[in-house]
């Protein structure tokens, strides 16, 4: 079969692909995201000529406490949402692309990248990690230690952390914060998509002679196009952070309570509260996209190769 008689990649196949990437994803880099939650709702560094602690003693401090599986909290509301996370990046992220294309060529230019890359962000964001990172806020604020079995945390795990919180607060709770969520995931995947198209592109246009890239490019283009996103929107996830551990407050709309928490961090603790956790949240998303794409592509590429040979077969009967 030619390439040019390939079959558009299908749905079933983002899903796959996706999905165990994102679980990679998720076991290699929830540690440094447990830290990056701690440290944004860390009040340290508020006093007069102190400092906020760093990722290092924040991630220390914790395994001190509350045991290296401490690191991990929070690890099953995110395999959770993972697999639909990722295939609904990925499926909306084509689909936009293909609405945005030029009819005559079947190409997309950059603009239209980037909007499909802002498209898929908001539809992941609204559709699966709004409430997937309210329960995985929630799990990792507790600070319980694991090796005290009388100590017992407010929530056990992610299903009772989700009955809970519906029973307690309502199920708009589980959406606190949807504004911020799908502001930030948008400007992630506008970044990370738009790099790593152009990127790709051109490590083609400099290796004509291969049809497909090696792993370890993807990795690398991945890992570029992952670092983008963090820098755009630190502010952003900040306070999303700090708004989805606290409850609801009566007579307070989602704006002002966005407000109050960003004039808060003014007030107290500075234009450096706005970027906590920057350096865990850099270290953990920038390498998680790299193992993202690597999978991706290569579990994407074997469905294809089998799907062809499916095909070939069938012709050559």
């Amino acid at each position: 079969m030619s390439k040019s008689d390939k079959k558009p990649v299908g749905f079933a196949t983002h899903i796959t692909a996706g999905g165990i990437a994102g679980g990679m994803e998720a076991l290699c880099c929830q540690p440094l995201d447990t830290i990056k939650v701690r440290m944004q709702l860390s009040r340290s560094g508020r006093a007069p000529g102190t400092k906020a602690r760093g990722f290092i003693a924040t991630g220390a401090q914790i395994v001190r406490r509350e045991t290296p599986l401490a690191l991990y909290k929070g690890l099953g509301a995110v395999l959770a949402g993972i697999v639909p996370k990722m295939s609904v990046r990925f499926a909306s992220f084509e689909y936009y692309k293909k609405a945005l294309s030029d009819k005559s060529t079947g190409k997309t230019n950059l603009g239209g990248i980037f909007l499909a890359g802002l498209g898929a962000g908001t539809t992941e964001a609204v559709v699966v990690v709004t409430p997937m990172e309210v329960v995985k806020i929630r799990l990792q604020a507790q600070q319980h230690s694991l090796a005290d079995p009388l100590e017992a945390p407010r929530y056990r795990n992610a299903g009772h952390a989700v009955y809970t919180i519906v029973r307690e607060e309502g199920f708009s709770a589980l959406y606190r914060g949807v504004s911020l969520t799908a502001l930030r995931q948008a400007t992630n995947q506008g970044a990370n998509f738009t790099a790593y198209q152009e990127l790709k592109k051109f490590a083609h246009a400099k290796q004509p002679e291969l049809e497909d890239l090696p792993s370890y490019q993807h990795m690398l283009i991945g890992l570029i196009s992952g670092a983008m996103g963090p820098f755009s929107n630190a502010p952003i996830d900040t306070i999303k952070t700090r708004l989805q551990k606290s409850a609801a407050e009566p007579g307070k709309s989602a704006v002002q309570r966005i407000v109050g928490i960003a004039q808060e961090m003014w007030r107290q603790e500075g234009v450096r509260s706005f970027y906590k956790g920057i350096t865990p949240r850099v270290l953990r998303v920038a390498p998680g996209q790299a193992v993202v794409f690597a999978v991706y592509e290569r579990v994407r590429k074997v469905i294809e190769s089998v799907q062809e040979t499916v095909v070939d077969d069938s012709y050559s009967e």
